[in-house]
């Protein structure tokens, strides 16, 4: 197997922030990766960079055989790129849309109007072809911008935070929608995320990205058995506690990696069940009464927040 993205220390600079800084990884052909990250962490520069719309200040990388830096045009012609931002014409409709965009890949109209019934067919489309875009759902539309995306049959596909805004029912929708197109297709996929749970539903690896930097890079399984320890406790009081005093109680049952956001309590533990006891007794001799408490196993916020000390799901947007 070989590898349809390589990049090597990629970094990007703009004025004096560091957006990308010593990136490297790789996405194997019919891999899909996913960047993950909080808002802000360099996860869409580097995607950019990789699609040839940004030009690296340091560093390189190729894909599908042709370097960012030399061969932006070899490039282009065998990547589908669906960016943050809807980039369908809502005035036209979804087969219209598609023709266009086949069109300007240089299919001609037989073959443009093949792929166009082909793709609405896989992406959940047919019976809403003849529809104006301005009268889809937000899922509907993102779908269509995949089916755009890949109409040209490309190797590889960018796809920039393709959920955002989307609710759960959509999402999931989309999640089957691009297992089914990677499966079908064989298309090596490089998305960017900052949703932990769909990073688990579709990565066959994970590359976790903060402040411009990779952190660590594996598979959601191994990453979450490389954990010390059982799990989380985790812990909803009653009110909101000092986090000096949580601390105190923490560190005394032998727990780490404390995140405390508000009145919910999260921390890793080494003895499973065992520690949630000593946690809650501790707790509540410092005068702090628990609302709920459960035990999870590991999930990739536990990897977030073991490697860089805060919970990817509380980060929030940055810029």
């Amino acid at each position: 197997m070989t590898d349809a993205i390589v990049a090597h220390k990629l970094a990007k600079r703009y004025g004096g922030t560091i957006a990308v800084d010593d990136v490297s990884f790789s996405v194997a052909e019919g891999e899909t990766v996913c960047l993950l990250g909080p808002n802000g962490a360099g996860k869409s520069t580097t995607v950019r960079i990789l699609a040839t719309l940004t030009r690296p200040d340091g560093g390189n990388a190729w894909v599908a055989g042709s370097s960012v830096s030399t061969d932006a045009r070899a490039i282009r012609a065998r990547i589908g790129y669906v960016a943050q931002h809807a980039g369908t014409d809502v005035h036209l409709t979804g087969r219209e849309n598609l023709r266009i965009q086949a069109a300007a890949h240089g299919l001609r109209r037989t073959a443009a109007a093949r792929r166009t019934t082909e793709l609405l067919e896989l992406v959940g489309l047919a019976a809403a072809a003849d529809r104006l875009v301005g009268t889809y759902s937000g899922g509907m539309a993102r779908r269509l911008e995949i089916a755009m995306g890949i109409v040209h049959e490309p190797e590889v596909i960018f796809l920039d935070e393709p959920t955002t805004g989307l609710d759960p029912e959509a999402r999931t929708s989309l999640w089957t929608e691009l297992s089914e197109i990677v499966r079908t297709r064989r298309i090596s996929m490089l998305l960017t995320t900052h949703y932990l749970d769909e990073a688990d539903q579709l990565a066959d690896r994970v590359v976790i990205i903060n402040r411009g930097t990779v952190i660590i890079d594996g598979t959601p399984t191994a990453l979450k058995a490389q954990l010390p320890g059982g799990g989380s406790v985790i812990i909803e009081l009653t009110r909101v506690p000092p986090k000096d005093v949580v601390s105190r109680v923490v560190r005394r049952a032998g727990c780490h990696d404390l995140d405390l956001q508000g009145s919910n309590l999260r921390v890793r533990t080494d003895h499973g069940h065992h520690s949630l006891p000593v946690l809650l007794n501790g707790l509540r001799e410092a005068g702090f009464d628990a609302a709920s408490a459960a035990v999870a196993q590991p999930t990739l916020d536990d990897v977030y927040l073991h490697h860089t000390g805060q919970s990817l799901a509380t980060t929030g947007p940055s810029t």
